[in-house]
């Protein structure tokens, strides 16, 4: 197994998405890239930790891909946005790549190299990219939040249209009970 970190927003709203996977063998929600050891939820959320909420995937690269991790990372949010996604404001908040390795690190260097020159979007990228320091778990109640509270409002609102972005535009490598 490998592992691969990213930071778009809410963790609840990109851990679902990297689920449904094939190949990903557990998402694993946690803070990463800021200066306080053991920070707790409350602790982050204040903007004063300088960490990131953040997902850790652990994969098969035999099944899915560094590649494929980083193709549904950027369409599940807005690289573009400055420490925000939707209605969550903070550098808690920020788009992040915490790369484990120097291949990693160069790999996704390219792959937002790349995403400039095909100017997708309308805005700069202003994605992180940073060697993985320290990850800290988030607390139990924080792990498969979107799977353990799918009516919750904030999940229905800013989660499942994820969930559904990952089914539809990358069908092929999402679980095959999980395909539309």
């Amino acid at each position: 197994m490998e592992r691969a970190t990213f930071g778009g927003g809410c963790f609840w709203c990109i851990e679902g998405a990297f689920e449904q996977l094939a190949g990903v063998d557990s998402v694993t929600s946690g803070y990463a890239g800021g200066h306080t050891e053991e920070p707790t939820y409350q602790e982050v959320c204040s903007g004063e930790t300088g960490h990131a909420e953040v997902i850790q995937v652990a994969y098969d690269p035999d099944v899915v891909g560094y590649e494929d991790l980083l193709e549904v990372f950027f369409t599940v949010h807005d690289p573009t946005q400055l420490n925000r996604q939707g209605p969550d404001v903070g550098t808690q908040y920020r788009s992040i790549v915490l790369t484990h390795d120097d291949r990693q690190d160069s790999f996704v260097r390219a792959f937002v190299a790349e995403l400039e020159e095909q100017e997708l979007y309308d805005d700069e990228i202003v994605t992180e990219i940073e060697q993985l320091d320290t990850f800290y778990e988030a607390e139990a109640h924080h792990q498969n939040y979107f799977e353990k509270n799918p009516n919750d409002a904030y999940c229905q609102m800013h989660a499942a249209p994820k969930l559904e972005k990952v089914r539809e535009q990358f069908a092929d490598r999402v679980e095959p009970e999980l395909r539309p």
